[in-house]
């Protein structure tokens, strides 16, 4: 028995994996609840186009000589914006507008890396590194992560508002384009502080798996932020302890147990849903026993 708690404890040993399961935790809690106003919205693809836009704003910024975060944000707020522009101003549809954009962005920066010698990893930024999460990455993490969380903690009930019925929020007097304008900037910060620990391929999934989860268990929006948040949690903490077992890197483990999750809450939906369905029909075959207390006799 002693051996096999030393062996289950091994990763708790190492300072970077400490390291990555902290910032695990701290990118987990933000992306699951922006995701739910993500799922609700329908709002997917803007999340990926931002994820992938932030990619020539990293590489300016590191031709400039200022922090990557600031490059990411500026470069994820011009796509946002962007995007908005062309969808207000023609006939195109807002996921092939950002379709276009986002795969521009991010070809733009594969150019501009390939032109620029830097001893910055492509694999780090495209995939992310969690294990080589230092102190100010955490304190990055931590950063975005509790501005995020708090915002969307004060005012959900505006941004669910918003998400589900833009002409009643404008009605009711709430300012629609500033909550439209500050979701898209809670996002680009979310995909900021997610970089380092998942990359940007990655951080769609942080960003849509949570949502998508609990919105097929529960019903109610205040349980959907919990569920969401505690799935991510969960998934961010067993996927980077069971990368230490399986040798395989924190960021993709993470993301393939919220697919499995999310494949096993879906099957589970369906077989509820079933149930309610034969239950229901059954109900209206069965006349209730009052009913048939008060049939006449033949």
């Amino acid at each position: 028995m002693t051996g096999l708690a030393d062996t289950l404890a091994q990763p708790f040993q190492f300072e970077f994996m400490r390291h990555a399961l902290l910032i695990a935790v701290l990118v987990a809690v933000p992306t699951a609840l922006l995701s739910c106003f993500l799922v609700l919205k329908g709002w997917s693809l803007m999340g990926d186009a931002i994820s992938h836009a932030v990619l020539p704003g990293v590489v300016l910024a590191y031709m400039a000589g200022l922090p990557l975060a600031v490059g990411a944000f500026t470069a994820g707020m011009g796509c946002a914006l962007a995007a908005g522009f062309l969808q207000a101003n023609s006939r195109v549809k807002q996921d092939t507008v950002l379709g276009v954009v986002f795969s521009g962005m991010f070809g733009l920066g594969i150019v501009l890396y390939t032109r620029v010698e830097s001893d910055v990893h492509l694999d780090h930024v495209l995939f992310g590194d969690m294990l080589g999460a230092g102190p100010r990455d955490l304190a990055e993490a931590a950063v975005t992560g509790a501005v995020v969380s708090a915002i969307i903690l004060a005012k959900w009930r505006d941004l669910l508002l918003h998400a589900f019925d833009p002409t009643q929020a404008r009605a009711l007097g709430l300012p629609v384009r500033m909550l439209h304008y500050g979701l898209l900037c809670i996002l680009s910060l979310t995909v900021v502080g997610a970089l380092k620990a998942v990359g940007i391929v990655l951080v769609i999934a942080m960003l849509i798996a949570p949502g998508a989860i609990a919105f097929l268990l529960v019903r109610r929006f205040a349980a959907m932020l919990a569920v969401s948040v505690t799935v991510a949690v969960g998934a961010a903490l067993l996927g980077v302890y069971l990368s230490f077992f399986i040798d395989a890197a924190p960021a993709p483990a993470v993301v393939s147990l919220m697919t499995a999750i999310f494949v096993a809450a879906f099957a589970w939906s369906k077989r509820q849903a079933g149930r309610a369905g034969r239950t229901a029909a059954r109900a209206v075959a069965e006349p209730a026993p009052s009913a048939l207390g008060q049939a006449p006799m033949p």
